[in-house]
């Protein structure tokens, strides 16, 4: 299969999020919609015309998006968990999200195969992974921001619904108002379990890169220690490295 642009389709719980890539890594295009339509695409195969895509869906509709795609590309790919990896997986990988299994191997793609990675992505769930020399050794899985703000508004009778912030200065802080108080317990909840997790995993190999993704990532990046905040990247760099991967076979 030929060099070129890529194609990079990744679907979450809520937006496209969508890349062009060249074979080699390097990002062309980013753009994040909460439609995939025709012209999207036509408008990226006119500027970037890519020869290959790949297509990684949470939400289970990735047969809709190869439709649109797959008249315009020499290649195309619906990532599912039967899709060989350039890692091992020491997990269900019929359980496993396609989103986890891009964000690990692009970050063995990005840091190297030779040491342990901690891969957290704050999306609307919370995913932290654990990586030990190019192998997924597994990982946990809790509430995300937006859905512990929306479980405290609706299985309750009186607390209202609010909007997340990055909270700033020393922690714990402790609200004053009933609005404060589910902002800051939520936010303080989720910064200090995944402090948590860094810190033990640090304990156990002071060498061990943590990289720390995903679109709430941003609220905790003034505060979170000892990570790399790598944005949307990580995940389109592994899809682009499973994409290579498979054409190549």
């Amino acid at each position: 299969m030929s060099k070129g642009n890529n194609l990079i389709i990744d679907t979450g719980n809520t937006f496209h999020k969508i890349s062009v890539i060249t074979s080699n890594n390097n990002i062309l295009e980013e753009r994040v919609v909460t439609e995939l339509t025709e012209s999207v695409v036509d408008e990226l195969f006119d500027r970037f015309a890519p020869s290959k895509a790949i297509i990684s869906s949470t939400r289970g509709d990735a047969a809709r998006s190869r439709k649109i795609v797959a008249k315009r590309v020499q290649y195309v790919l619906c990532l599912d968990s039967s899709t060989p990896l350039p890692i091992e997986v020491e997990y269900d990988r019929a359980r496993l999200g396609t989103d986890r299994v891009a964000a690990a191997v692009g970050a063995v793609e990005l840091y190297g195969a030779d040491r342990e990675i901690v891969v957290i992505d704050a999306g609307t769930a919370i995913t932290i992974d654990f990586v030990d020399c190019g192998v997924f050794k597994g990982g946990n899985i809790s509430p995300g921001v937006d859905m512990r703000l929306e479980a405290l508004n609706e299985k309750t009778a009186t607390l209202p619904l609010c909007q997340p912030r990055a909270l700033e200065g020393e922690s714990p802080k402790l609200g004053l108002s009933t609005e404060d108080a589910i902002v800051f317990g939520v936010m303080e909840g989720i910064f200090y379990e995944v402090k948590g997790y860094i810190e033990a995993f640090y304990k156990k190999n002071e060498n061990i890169l943590t990289i720390f993704i995903g679109g709430d990532a941003e609220y905790f990046e003034n505060r979170i220690k000892n990570a790399i905040f790598a944005g949307r990247k990580v995940v389109f760099i592994g899809l682009n490295r499973i994409l290579e991967y498979n054409a190549e076979k």
